[in-house]
C-alpha cells in the first residue's frame, strides 16, 4: 500500500526579484531555518486527452529533493490534496495503476510535462523546534512533452509555496498569508504547477465543466444529472479501492441515482439505449451492496450491543461478533476490488461516456422543464403511494416486511426523480425530495432491522453450537423486533405528512 498524507498548501505569485519577508514575525514562529536550494526534476503523466488533469489529478515521477519517487495526488478541497507516494522505479507502480483505472481505462499514460525546479526551502519552527510549515521559493521551467519530435513549448515562472506541516492547524497558513500579503505577495491564480504548465505551454482554451451551457430544456436538466452521477462513480472509484470511510456507500448511491433517473425519465431518454445501461448499473449496485450492507450491519449490531446493560451480555459475545464481521467483510472487500478491476465494470464506464456523448433524446426532451419534469416526478409518487398503501393493508409478518422493502425502493426513486428536477423546479422539488427522504429513512431503518434479525439468529445458532450462551443474541433479536414494530407504527404518520402537501400544485404538474 502506498504511503499517504494530507497535503495542505497555498501558492503565491512571485518574480525573480521577490524576496521573502521576515517570517519569524508570524505568530507562533520561533525560528526560520534556511535549508538551501534543492534541484527537482519531475515528469508528469496523463492520457493524451489529459483525463487526469481534467479532474485535477496529478501523477508524477520526481527525482531530487527529499521525497524522490512516484507521487499521485487527489483533490479534496481548494488547496487540500491527498498525496500518495511510492518508491522511485522505472515503471508506474501497480497500486497507482489501480487507483487511476476508472479514468484511464485502456488508454496509455504518457509523459506530458517536465518541470525543472530550483526550490529554495525555509522551515518555520515553533519554540520546541517542531515544523509548522515549509515555505519555498520555486524557480520553475516547464517543457511540454509532445512525443512526436516537434519543438516542445516551454514556460518559466517563479512562485512561492507554503505547505502546512503534518497535522498542523490550517489557520496558521492564514497568518503566513497575512504576512506575505503585507509584503505585496499575492495568491497565485493557478491551483498547481501542472495546471499552470499545461495552460502556458498550450494556450488554446479547453472545455471544462464551467464551460458547459446552462440547462434550458427538460433534456438538458436530465442529462446534467446523469453526467453528475456518472462523474461521481468515476471519482469515487479510487476512494473505494483505498477503503476510505463511506466511499462504498457514496458510490452505490451514485449508481442507484443514475439508474433511477434513467428509468424515471424514459420519455426523455430512449429506453432502447438506456435500459441496457440501467441493467449494468443494477449489477454494479448489487456488487457494491455486498460490501456496503455488511458495513451497515456491522455498525448496527455493534451499536445495539453497546446499548445493552453489562448484566445482559453473557459469554464471548463481542469476540464472536468481531470474528464473524471480519470474516464477512474481508471477503466482500476483495470481491468489490475485483469487480472494479473487471472488464464488465470498465465497459459500463465506457457506455456512460457514449450515452453522454450522443444522448438518445426523445421529442419530449426539447420541452420546457416546468412541464415535462413534474409529470415524471408525480408518476413516481403515485407508484410509492400504491406500495405504501399495499404494505399498510397487510398484517405484520414476512409479507409486510417484503412490501415495506418494495415501498422503500419506490421512495428512493421518487426522491431521486425530484433531485434531478430540483435545478429546474427549485424549492418545491427540494421540499418534495425531503419528504420522500423521510419516508425512505423510516423504511430503511425497518429493513435494516429485518436484516439484523437474520444475522442475529445466525450468530445465536453458531454460539449455541460452540457451547456458548445464546441469551444475548436473543435479547438483541427481541430489541430489533421492537424497533421494527415501532417503525411500522410511525409509518402512517410519516406518510400522511409526506402526502398532505398539495404535491401536484407545488410541482406545477
Amino acid at each position: 500500500m502506498a504511503d499517504s498524507k494530507r497535503e495542505i498548501e497555498r501558492k503565491y505569485e512571485a518574480t525573480t526579484e521577490t524576496r521573502l519577508p521576515d517570517l519569524s514575525r508570524v505568530a507562533g514562529v520561533f525560528a526560520v531555518a534556511h535549508l538551501g536550494v534543492a534541484e527537482l526534476d519531475a515528469v508528469y503523466y496523463d492520457t493524451e486527452d489529459l483525463r487526469l488533469a481534467a479532474d485535477s489529478l496529478t501523477l508524477r515521477r520526481r527525482t531530487g529533493g527529499g521525497d524522490a519517487g512516484w507521487h499521485l495526488k487527489f483533490p479534496v478541497a481548494s488547496g487540500i490534496r491527498d498525496e500518495l507516494r511510492e518508491p522511485l522505479s522505472d515503471t508506474l507502480p501497480r497500486s497507482f495503476a489501480g487507483l487511476l483505472r476508472s479514468r484511464v481505462r485502456d488508454r496509455a499514460l504518457v509523459p506530458v510535462v517536465r518541470l525543472l525546479s530550483a526550490r529554495d526551502v525555509h522551515h518555520l519552527l515553533d519554540a520546541d523546534g517542531a515544523l509548522l510549515a515549509e515555505i519555498s521559493v520555486d524557480r520553475v521551467r516547464a517543457e511540454r512533452l509532445t512525443g512526436d519530435g516537434a519543438t516542445a513549448p516551454t514556460a518559466a515562472w517563479t512562485e512561492i509555496e507554503a505547505e502546512l506541516a503534518d497535522d498542523g492547524d490550517p489557520a496558521f497558513l492564514d497568518a503566513v498569508e497575512h504576512r506575505l500579503g503585507k509584503a505585496g505577495i499575492r495568491p497565485s491564480a493557478s491551483p498547481s504547477k501542472l495546471a499552470r504548465a499545461l495552460a502556458e505551454t498550450a494556450p488554446e482554451r479547453s472545455t471544462s465543466p464551467a464551460d458547459r451551457p446552462r440547462p434550458r430544456t427538460a433534456g438538458d436538466h436530465v442529462l446534467a444529472y446523469v453526467r453528475h452521477q456518472a462523474e461521481a462513480i468515476v471519482a469515487l472509484d479510487p476512494a473505494v479501492r483505498r477503503d476510505l470511510p463511506d466511499s462504498v456507500h457514496q458510490m452505490r448511491v451514485a449508481t442507484r441515482r443514475l439508474r433511477s433517473v434513467l428509468r424515471t425519465y424514459r420519455k426523455i431518454l430512449d429506453r432502447g439505449v438506456t435500459d441496457p445501461v440501467g441493467d449494468e448499473l443494477k449489477w454494479l449496485a448489487a456488487e457494491l451492496g455486498i460490501d456496503r450492507d455488511q458495513e451497515v450491519l456491522d455498525a448496527r449490531l455493534r451499536a445495539r450491543l453497546d446499548g445493552l446493560p453489562r448484566t445482559l451480555v453473557l459469554g464471548p459475545v463481542r469476540g464472536r461478533l468481531r470474528i464473524w464481521s471480519v470474516a464477512r467483510r474481508n471477503g466482500s472487500r476483495r470481491r468489490t476490488v475485483a469487480v472494479l478491476d473487471g472488464r464488465r465494470y470498465l465497459a459500463l464506464l465506457e457506455s456512460l461516456d457514449t450515452l453522454l456523448a450522443a444522448p438518445p433524446l426523445l421529442p419530449a426532451a426539447s420541452r420546457a422543464p416546468g412541464r415535462a419534469l413534474p409529470r415524471a416526478v408525480l408518476k413516481e409518487y403515485r407508484r410509492l403511494a400504491a406500495r405504501v398503501g399495499h404494505a399498510l393493508d397487510l398484517p405484520p409478518g414476512h409479507d409486510r416486511d417484503v412490501a415495506l422493502h418494495e415501498a422503500r425502493k419506490a421512495a428512493k426513486r421518487a426522491r431521486y426523480a425530484a433531485e434531478a428536477a430540483r435545478p429546474a423546479l427549485g424549492r418545491p422539488a427540494k421540499r418534495f425530495a425531503g419528504r420522500m427522504k423521510a419516508v425512505q429513512s423510516l423504511l430503511g431503518d425497518h429493513q435494516d432491522s429485518v436484516v439484523a434479525r437474520e444475522a442475529l439468529r445466525t450468530l445465536a445458532v453458531q454460539a449455541h453450537a460452540a457451547g456458548e450462551p445464546s441469551f444475548t443474541w436473543g435479547v438483541l433479536h427481541g430489541r430489533e423486533e421492537a424497533a421494527a414494530e415501532a417503525r411500522e407504527r410511525e409509518l402512517p404518520e410519516v406518510w400522511e405528512r409526506a402526502s398532505r402537501a398539495k404535491l401536484r400544485a407545488a410541482l406545477g404538474g
